[in-house]
């Protein structure tokens, strides 16, 4: 039956994904009113903007390493979100020294809080890599192929960076530091670019200075002009606890007067900052904003302006709202989320998924059979966990509470080789299957402080027969055949940074009746990202052929 699924679906011009909703997070109520968070799922230092018709908007995010980058979110009602494409198809596109610099992980590193900007007929992202400096891709069909990235500005420290075109042409940029690069922060600066918005022609100008204040930490500044004003939207007071501030000058180099306009007040809503304020068509403004909830990474909510004092008040009185009306839209728009479970069946990998590095096809490709394939990578000596491992295939967490169930066959040609899944962080949880001679052994792997090196452990939890093997002379393999689930649970679901999520996992042999196996263990985030989840296969061995999973099917339910 999947395979003539496929035949179908490759006979057919290849269409946009059928909108989805998820069964772990839906904002939309359905009765007029949303829920936040809009999107439930890590999508750090969103920025949005209005597209040319004034009914569509373009959201996009950090991306950091993870290959494809730079995720571009469509939406009619700013509500109901959809991945429609990623504006980096590498890190980075034509450039062959930095393209493979990013062929190995560098958790942390590459795309920092971009800004989306339509203009004269032109989308534009803007981001600062804090290693190589200022970036932007352009086009004029956000939904298709992005241009190659253009280096704006070469240099180390350069961070979120946004932007403003003026009235008379000019074109401006703000931009915050990196402590971490430039050994400074907490300053914003200005500078003129080419109207073209292609190179820096002026000198920078710091236009704000957070240093021994209150407004420490200001970073992530977006750049706008109203009614005669310019005004620099940022964050300030640290990412967990923070607030959002709104800044005003009559000129684009200040000096600027400051007042907060959105922080947690007396909601369970932490660090309420960094994002991106629109004015409709039908003359509303909202602010769309990340709340940090640490191993889930930072989710996006979507707030109504007021505008009346002259001031951008944000939330209700300056505070975040949990339940409001939705936005005004052409119509009663249908409830979308970005998609989550993957039947596989297409001949491209479905845009929720992302590597851990750039992209070589031995990593893994779609098959004609209507399954995934991801080889096993090859493990360096002296290999002490998976924190090395770029063909991580992996998702965002998409709720507090959830539940992965996955149907793969792993295929190995070698002791030492394994695959199954993985929920990925500074910590890690994996359930593999690994061949051990003739057979195969179901592993639960865990790793405390991955990033610094630490070993994992193991666990075993039962020893498999083969359910097929190859019976030729030439190279065979064994085959196991298995469900894995991963489970997702917190008892403090709802609290403010996310509460204390915790992983389990169960497995089954005809994915009816699932055994539980191992304890619970404590789900972390990664670097600077939430914690993901998704397929892992790797070897011990270098010199013998690579095995591989195929991954039939994966469903996220409640």
């Amino acid at each position: 039956m999947k395979k003539i699924l496929f035949a179908a679906l490759t006979a057919l011009p290849l269409l946009a994904q059928a909108q989805y909703k998820s069964e772990v997070w839906s904002p939309d109520n359905g009765d007029g009113t949303y829920t936040n968070p809009v999107i439930n799922a890590d999508y750090s230092d969103p920025d949005v903007c209005v597209g040319a018709s004034g009914e569509d908007y373009y959201m996009t995010a950090s991306s950091f390493q993870c290959v494809p980058g730079l995720p571009v979110l469509h939406s009619k009602d700013l509500v109901n979100w959809e991945i429609v494409s990623y504006a980096l198809t590498s890190l980075y596109e034509g450039d062959a020294e930095l393209q493979q610099h990013f062929s190995t992980p560098q958790h942390g590193a590459g795309v920092w809080a971009p800004s989306i900007r339509y203009h004269n007929g032109w989308y534009y992202i803007y981001w600062g890599d804090p290693d190589f400096g200022v970036y932007m891709v352009k086009t004029q069909h956000p939904e298709g192929q992005w241009e190659k990235p253009v280096c704006v500005i070469k240099g180390k420290g350069y961070i979120d960076t946004t932007p403003l075109w003026d009235d008379d042409g000019r074109c401006y940029l703000v931009n915050g530091w990196a402590n971490s690069r430039a050994k400074y922060a907490s300053v914003l600066t200005v500078r003129e670019m080419s109207a073209d918005g292609t190179k820096a022609i002026g000198q920078p100008v710091i236009v704000f200075d957070g240093n021994g204040t209150e407004n420490r930490t200001c970073e992530g500044p977006k750049f706008y002009k109203r009614d005669g004003w310019y005004w620099i939207m940022c964050p300030a007071g640290g990412v967990p606890e923070g607030f959002q501030l709104a800044m005003r000058s009559k000129s684009p180099y200040g000096p600027y007067e400051h007042k907060i306009v959105l922080q947690q007040g007396k909601t369970n809503i932490n660090g309420p900052h960094q994002g991106g304020w629109v004015h409709t068509k039908y003359g509303e403004d909202w602010f769309l904003h990340f709340q940090d909830k640490e191993a889930y990474g930072r989710v996006v909510h979507l707030n109504p302006v007021d505008w009346s004092t002259g001031w951008p008040m944000m939330g209700k009185k300056g505070e975040p709202v949990t339940t409001y009306k939705k936005p005004k839209a052409n119509g009663q728009q249908p409830i979308a989320n970005p998609v989550e479970s993957d039947e596989f069946n297409a001949p491209v990998i479905g845009k929720q998924w992302s590597w851990h590095a750039n992209y070589d096809e031995k990593f893994g490709v779609p098959t004609a059979f209507g399954t995934m394939r991801i080889y096993t990578y090859k493990l360096s000596d002296g290999w002490k966990n998976f924190w090395e491992v770029p063909n991580l295939l992996l998702q965002k967490t998409p709720a507090d509470e959830f539940t992965v169930t996955a149907k793969v066959r792993f295929t190995s040609k070698a002791d030492g080789q394994m695959g199954g899944i993985i929920m990925m962080g500074l910590n890690y949880q994996a359930l593999v299957v690994r061949r051990v001679g003739k057979e195969f052994q179901l592993v639960i792997l865990t790793c405390q402080e991955a990033d610094k090196g630490k070993p994992q452990h193991e666990e075993v939890v039962a020893t498999l027969k083969p359910t097929a093997e190859d019976k030729i002379d030439y190279k065979p393999g064994i085959h196991e055949d298995i469900y894995l689930q991963l489970k997702v649970r917190n008892a403090e679901a709802g609290v403010a940074h996310g509460g204390k999520p915790k992983v389990s996992f169960a497995w089954s042999q005809n994915g009816k009746k699932y055994q539980d196996c191992g304890g619970e263990y404590q789900m972390k985030e990664g670097k600077w990202i939430g914690a993901k989840f998704g397929f892992v296969a790797v070897e011990t061995n270098p010199k013998v052929d690579r095995g591989w999973l195929d991954a039939d099917w994966i469903r996220v339910t409640k």
